[in-house]
């Protein structure tokens, strides 16, 4: 690795290949790999055995747990979490003896929002901004802001505050008192 990339720790056991940008803070742990053309921001942290790239965009503060790989086309904005063994897909039907790199669709994952541990996202699916994917969901289609997702194909079974809480029927977060409004077209938006 010949690049310096400067207040970052990169474990000895990891390999960044180059060209890549890698902000200010950021960790990347035991056994990653960071494909090239790949653009992490300030104060991520990657777990043991991540995979990201090539040619995809990190924000900053994101964390991704161990066993996570994300591919060529997803795209994760600030502040998203990845639970351990996460799966991003590229291409929805693939086959071993055919090649479909050109047909990989993609997939944004926008600002806040949480994705359980063994959740599966079908590539092709905008993920809201701070909606939570349970563990084990799989995502088939576009998700709303502040959206709680569960099952398989997940269905959205409440909302969740921009601060991690539940919302029950009054809208109002019980953690910061964030007061939120459900809108006639069923989106969720959180009141100034």
């Amino acid at each position: 690795m010949a690049a310096t990339f400067h207040d970052v720790f990169i474990h000895e056991s990891a390999y960044v290949d180059e060209p890549c940008s890698i902000g200010r803070g950021t960790k990347i742990w035991h056994f990653s790999h960071i494909l090239p053309h790949t653009k992490i921001g300030e104060r991520c942290v990657f777990g043991q055995n991540v995979s990201v790239g090539p040619d995809v965009q990190i924000g900053n503060r994101c964390k991704i747990q161990n066993n996570v790989s994300v591919y060529r086309g997803v795209t994760l904005e600030d502040g998203v979490f990845c639970g351990p063994s996460c799966v991003f897909t590229n291409v929805n039907n693939p086959r071993a003896e055919i090649e479909r790199k050109d047909e990989f669709r993609k997939t944004l994952v926008k600002k806040g929002a949480t994705i359980g541990a063994n959740a599966t996202i079908v590539c092709g699916a905008t993920l809201g901004q701070y909606c939570f994917i349970a563990a084990g969901a799989v995502v088939t289609s576009d998700v709303p802001d502040y959206a709680l997702m569960a099952g398989v194909p997940a269905k959205r079974i409440g909302w969740m505050s921009a601060a991690g809480a539940r919302l029950g029927a009054d809208l109002l977060c019980p953690i910061d008192n964030t007061k939120y409004q459900l809108g006639p077209d069923d989106t969720l938006t959180k009141l100034e």
